[in-house]
């Protein structure tokens, strides 16, 4: 492993995605400083060499390595890696977008980043223009990003999408298309070997790929860190019951359950499935019940993502009804569309919950101003992802992280 420039690793950041890509650089450039001092140390005192010679000795190894004439920078000190890669993305005043790669790329092994839900106004052309992307402006960023890279001799390319997109059009009820299956055939066919996701909406998308491979990543142990801040999660702490908010996130609660050794109560909403939900307020739900008890307890609630978010207003102010002292909401990918907010706002003036907790993989400046949203980040879990893929290294303790989860709880 070149532990002073990991050459072949290459970041392309499309124009949704280049805030969170940043933010996982960040990680990658301290991660790889931190192993480079680790295996100094280790070999300097292993074989009886000054650290400063041993830095000297392993720059000239890259130098001899690197297929270019040599890495650039201090050749007696620690040379910080570049991973972006120099791009430039054209948006036409008619909707459509070009990605030109500045930077050779041949042989790399690239991880292209895109955030679809990511509605904030953008910088485009240079500067130029500002605009505000849908869903399927970043999509087809992305697909013609893609395009870009493997034309440019891309070894291997990877998709880091912290949202996976069209994922809740996953089931055929009737006359109607697979799109997140669909989505998953044009990327392989495009040469996309892997995709990074954040707690994809149905595992059924993993079945959609022949040969690629996906690695859906859980915000749980960050979620987990955020939540102890707010509530003693000790066995002679906080009396706190954690409730599925539907069917549907049974599972997902369980996880959490049987990992804070708490006990888990259940939403079951009747809806009316004739009318479709358009905003905070006016939602499908017609009646809702409880399996389980609240009253007096701190209830906590986890989901995957929210959208309009009246589904998960009406729990909140029926498990406050119920006599939940606090209710508590986590949510891995916080889209917060439409009035989601301001509705968000009224209740919690309203003392309907405490806290929400959301993950950075969806930006959204709007949200982190909300006294009520507590931000918490998953960059490092990517970054680590990113590293070890790269490196051919496992990743089991990062996808099944009961154990710390199990660790940070004792230690609470």
């Amino acid at each position: 492993m070149p532990y002073s420039e990991p050459t072949n690793l290459a970041v392309v950041a499309c124009p949704g995605g280049e805030a969170f890509a940043q933010e996982v650089i960040v990680h990658l450039r301290h991660m790889y400083k931190h192993r480079f001092n680790l295996k100094r140390d280790v070999i300097s005192k292993r074989y009886e060499i000054d650290k400063d010679a041993l830095i000297k000795d392993i720059n000239l190894y890259n130098d001899l390595k690197t297929s270019d004439l040599c890495v650039r920078g201090n050749v007696e000190k620690y040379r910080v890696p570049e991973f972006l890669v120099d791009t430039e993305f054209t948006y036409f005043m008619n909707g459509e977008f070009k990605t030109e790669i500045k930077d050779c790329i041949r042989g790399k092994d690239v991880y292209i980043f895109q955030d679809v839900e990511n509605h904030q106004e953008l910088s485009l052309n240079g500067g130029k223009n500002k605009q505000v992307l849908s869903v399927n402006d970043h999509l087809i960023s992305l697909l013609v990003t893609i395009d870009a890279v493997r034309q440019a001799g891309a070894y291997d390319i990877t998709l880091v999408l912290p949202v996976y997109p069209y994922s809740r059009q996953h089931k055929k009820k009737g006359r109607e298309g697979l799109t997140a299956s669909l989505l998953g055939h044009i990327y392989e066919n495009m040469g996309v070997s892997r995709i990074i996701t954040l707690d994809i909406h149905s595992r059924e998308i993993e079945n959609t790929f022949a040969k690629a491979h996906i690695e859906n990543l859980h915000a749980s142990y960050q979620i987990i860190r955020e939540l102890s801040k707010l509530v003693n999660l000790s066995p002679e702490g906080d009396d706190l019951v954690v409730v599925s908010p539907d069917t549907g996130a049974v599972d997902r609660n369980k996880f959490y359950a049987t990992g804070l050794k708490k006990p888990l109560a259940m939403l079951y909403k009747e809806r009316d499935y004739s009318v479709i939900t358009q905003n905070a307020r006016d939602t499908n739900i017609k009646a809702v019940k409880l399996l389980g008890d609240v009253q007096g307890k701190v209830a906590f609630l986890a989901d995957d993502m929210l959208g309009t978010g009246g589904t998960l207003l009406k729990a909140m102010e029926f498990l406050k009804e119920q006599g939940a002292t606090k209710v508590i909401a986590a949510i891995s990918l916080p889209f917060f569309t439409g009035n989601a907010i301001s509705q968000f706002n009224q209740a919690y003036e309203k003392g309907l919950f405490y806290r929400v907790i959301g993950t950075n993989a969806v930006f959204h400046k709007e949200l982190l101003e909300c006294e009520w949203y507590i931000n918490t980040n998953v960059s490092g879990l990517f970054a680590n992802v990113i590293a070890r893929v790269h490196h051919n290294q496992s990743l089991s303790d990062l996808l099944d992280n009961r154990s710390i989860i199990e660790k940070l709880v004792k230690k609470d």
